[in-house]
């Protein structure tokens, strides 16, 4: 029998995610000169994108124009998109196994992860997967109601994520409306009540994760002057000679700009944010209606641990800063993939450079891969996605020559869509999100915006049919 990956009998690959991982993974299978590979790629929302349309911040346009690359990859010919098709629930993994020789899950970290302290779960405080969510227009979290009548707001973390939910809560509706953020989320901002927003870090101001153009940025908002403590500002002995001993120019000009920060007066903006460092939440307390009314914080100090990074440790000093709403942003997690192993402490998929493999025997799955987060967990922006791509199709190239795969006994790709169309019949194809997507940009462009996006599954499928 012919190996498959030639023109007769093509090497046929599930992809199960549709975000960066996903793409980068499809896009360097494609590329493959003398390998003939399709590729189906499922996703159970009815948009493509992931992380890309529902991750980025909405004034982060620039970080959307990646999607182009994607648009190539799609516009391949043994490409197709399967999209409103949850794996798991519509089709199963036996389900796949019948149609392709390999299955690749690029399926993220959907899950926030929590900070384990009293009065988590009191009203008005929320995951910033939630939120970030809800102002991206997530079919699953458009209907969450956030209470922005409040004045104080902290948010907890200080990467990326935690960055971008500060500065949303601090833009002027004026700076929203130019964005593609959900329309009723900038609504109900432009209504808000708030007026202090605290970032709070447990390490100190060297070793926070943000870049430097995301804090300097910070410091030039419209619309809220910054703020630091000054004693915060003022590195720890071993900070100092962490950052000397490294001559590390970027976190040298970090820790200048934010002490630049420290001895700014305020200028009067309707806002003010405030970067904390060496506090730790141990506890959220409220009133009798069970509503965050405030947090305790723990205040650290950092020692050198035994690989060498600085990691906070506690003092044993306390203090109260009142605030009515916590968004918390400790990190995501994975959830586990029906029939695939999972390792539950660390919330990904266990493989080795990208071969899944039972824990138990310690011996690969035939045939399964997965990619990006749910393989390496919660780690690097978007590009991140490329070079981990190419580790996974590696081991996936390397098995495909040498015969270690599936052995689908319906390996016709009109067959998988015969049984995809008969178990959901809202299936959303290449072309019909092409439709959802001119839509979205001519409905923004009547406004001045990049997109106006559809959030409900409703609004897009109806979309999708459109034309």
């Amino acid at each position: 029998m012919t190996r498959p990956g030639t023109e007769v009998q093509p090497l046929r690959v599930a992809i199960v995610g549709s975000g960066p991982a996903g793409f980068y993974t499809a896009d360097r299978l494609l590329r493959q000169p003398e390998l003939a590979v399709q590729v189906d790629m499922y996703d159970r929302l009815p948009v493509p994108y992931g992380l890309v349309r529902f991750g980025v911040a909405p004034d982060r346009e620039r970080i959307k124009n990646v999607t182009r690359v994607f648009e190539k990859t799609a516009a391949h010919p043994s490409f197709r998109f399967f999209g409103n098709v949850e794996v798991g629930t519509h089709v199963t993994i036996s389900d796949l196994r019948l149609h392709y020789h390999q299955i690749c899950c690029a399926t993220g970290a959907q899950v926030g992860r929590r900070m384990g302290i009293l009065g988590e779960d009191l009203e008005r405080s929320y995951a910033a997967i939630h939120f970030v969510g809800w102002y991206n227009g997530h079919p699953d979290y458009r209907n969450i109601e956030f209470d922005l009548s409040v004045e104080r707001v902290a948010v907890v973390g200080l990467g990326n994520v935690a960055v971008d939910v500060a500065r949303i809560l601090c833009r002027t509706p004026e700076e929203l409306a130019s964005t593609d953020i959900a329309e009723y989320a900038a609504d109900a901002l432009a209504r808000s009540d708030i007026k202090e927003v605290y970032l709070l870090g447990r390490r100190g101001p060297a070793q926070a994760a943000f870049t430097n153009p995301e804090i300097q940025q910070l410091g030039e908002l419209p619309g809220a002057d910054i703020r630091m403590l000054p004693e915060e500002m003022q590195l720890d002995p071993l900070s100092q000679a962490a950052l000397e001993e490294s001559h590390d120019r970027e976190v040298l000009t970090k820790v200048e700009i934010l002490q630049s920060f420290a001895s700014r007066p305020r200028s009067g903006k309707p806002k003010q944010l405030t970067l904390r460092f060496l506090v730790s939440p141990v506890e959220l307390y409220g009133n009798d209606s069970g509503q965050v009314t405030g947090m305790r914080l723990l205040r650290n100090q950092l020692y050198a641990s035994r690989d060498g990074s600085l990691r906070p440790e506690p003092t044993g000093r306390f203090e109260d800063l009142p605030v009515d709403m916590v968004i918390r942003s400790v990190g995501h997690r994975g959830v586990p993939l029906a029939d695939l192993p999972f390792d539950e402490p660390r919330g990904l998929v266990p493989n080795r450079d990208g071969r899944v493999f039972d824990p138990e025997t310690g011996k690969p799955l035939r045939g399964f891969y997965v990619v990006g987060w749910i393989k390496r967990g919660v780690a690097g922006g978007i590009g991140t996605n490329k070079p981990d791509a190419g580790e996974t199709v590696a081991c996936m190239l390397e098995d495909a020559t040498a015969g270690v795969l599936l052995t689908p006994a319906r390996p016709d790709p009109v067959m998988a869509e015969q049984l995809v169309r008969r178990v959901q019949p809202d299936l959303v194809s290449w072309a019909d999100w092409r439709r959802v997507q001119e839509l979205e940009e001519l409905r923004g462009k009547e406004r001045g915006r990049p997109r106006l996006k559809f959030s409900a599954v409703e609004e897009i499928l109806a979309a999708s049919k459109s034309g």
